[in-house]
């Protein structure tokens, strides 16, 4: 019973973005049913899969909702969503406003079937601007934002994109909480709204609030950038037998290092070290003398000395050796489970945890069209109705739900 038990969501996004909100909401207690289209969602096609239509970033975005593969391009599939819609508490779509209004989904004609739904859109750009109505993606977004830009200042080499799809789950949190709040305010007025979550906006101004820096005072005081986040010098430091991340950030935690390692006396001797301001403006010779420093012992003595000395730190990862993580093993944040059609499957539990709102279980990442029979008799329909449906080719279900 998570806190957004009885909370009805249909889920018409795909791909990333969409689907990372709506596996939020759904992980919360919400009862999150996906309307896919008759191919299914583009991600289920990347990466190695046992089956197909079930790769891994599928199987890790899509947990917890239930599948509808409807033709929407049909009247009568038309029909079926909006009596989905109409005891609905949540529609959420990614795709872009006008294409919504193509399928005569806008928002005025929606709320006139249910006033009190939450109708949350996120695409690419905010409505009232030039932008409005392109297309976007995760790429696009992070370079429009100035995070390629930023990477190349930083290193000095080409603008390249962060090796994730950053900007997708950055907007899919933030929507998160737009949908949260639009349903508070519901249950003081009673009336649901449109909620516009738009990734440029939002990505600019994630990223700026580093990086606007003396960009913020007009005249401009300096030509923006956080210098602390732009040193080249700022990366997992080398050492004798590896790498470690470590953060020696505040004066308290430099005169503990600097004890620790026997160099005290940069403190008072090289004004650069005197004091967060000073290090502030030095930080690239700062950051240089402390990879030098790390490059003299091994990683285990590092993380030994560092834990004693309460300096942040944590080992550099890669994809196995975070799955050994001695911290995420404790917790059981990595499971091995096992999925009814993909067998074992390693899953990730949510972060987030509750004193008096305990989730139930987890639901597997759905096979496409799974639980349209399901869905469509709590919606209503006889079984002679659900049956023609799917002969009409509107419903698609798998091949061994056609008979029941």
């Amino acid at each position: 019973m998570g806190p957004l038990h009885g909370i009805k969501v249909i889920d018409m996004t795909s791909v990333l973005m969409g689907p990372f909100a709506s596996q939020a909401l759904g992980d919360m207690g919400a009862d999150v049913v996906k309307v896919e289209s008759p191919d299914g969602d583009l991600v289920r096609q990347i990466g190695p899969a046992r089956h197909a239509d079930m790769g891994p970033i599928f199987l890790n975005t899509n947990r917890n909702k239930r599948s509808v593969a409807l033709d929407l391009k049909k009247p009568v599939g038309l029909k079926v969503l909006q009596r989905l819609l109409a005891d609905a508490d949540v529609l959420v779509y990614n795709v872009r406003p006008n294409a919504m209004a193509r399928l005569g989904l806008d928002y005025d004609t929606v709320a006139a079937l249910n006033p009190r739904l939450v109708y949350a859109g996120l695409f690419g750009f905010s409505q009232d601007g030039p932008y409005a109505a392109r297309p976007a993606y995760d790429d696009l977004i992070q370079g429009g934002a100035t995070l390629s830009y930023l990477i190349a200042r930083a290193s000095g080499g080409p603008p390249r994109y962060v090796p994730a799809a950053i900007a997708d789950r950055i907007v899919g949190v933030t929507a998160v909480g737009g949908i949260l709040a639009a349903l508070l305010a519901r249950h003081r007025t009673g009336r649901g709204q449109r909620v516009d979550v738009p990734m440029f906006e939002t990505m600019v101004a994630f990223v700026l609030g580093d990086h606007l820096g003396g960009l913020s005072f007009e005249p401009p005081l300096d030509e923006g950038g956080y210098a602390r986040q732009l040193s080249p010098e700022r990366r997992p430091y080398r050492t004798s037998d590896g790498y470690i991340c470590a953060l020696v950030y505040n004066d308290k935690q430099w005169e503990s290092f600097l004890r620790a390692v026997g160099r005290e006396a940069l403190l008072r001797d090289d004004p650069r070290f005197a004091n967060f301001a000073a290090r502030s403006q030095a930080i690239d010779h700062v950051y240089g003398e402390l990879a030098r420093i790390f490059e003299q012992r091994r990683t285990a003595e590092w993380m030994a000395l560092l834990e004693q000395a309460d300096i942040p730190m944590l080992p550099m990862h890669d994809l196995k050796s975070v799955l050994q993580d001695p911290h995420l093993v404790a917790t059981g944040f990595f499971a091995i489970e096992q999925h009814p059609s993909e067998g074992a499957i390693r899953t990730m539990r949510m972060p987030m945890s509750w004193s008096e709102s305990t989730p139930d279980p987890v639901r597997p990442a759905p096979r496409h069209g799974e639980h349209g029979v399901e869905v469509l008799r709590q919606a209503g329909y006889g079984t002679d109705e659900i049956e023609q449906l799917i002969a009409q080719g509107v419903v698609l279900t798998p091949p061994e739900q056609e008979s029941k």
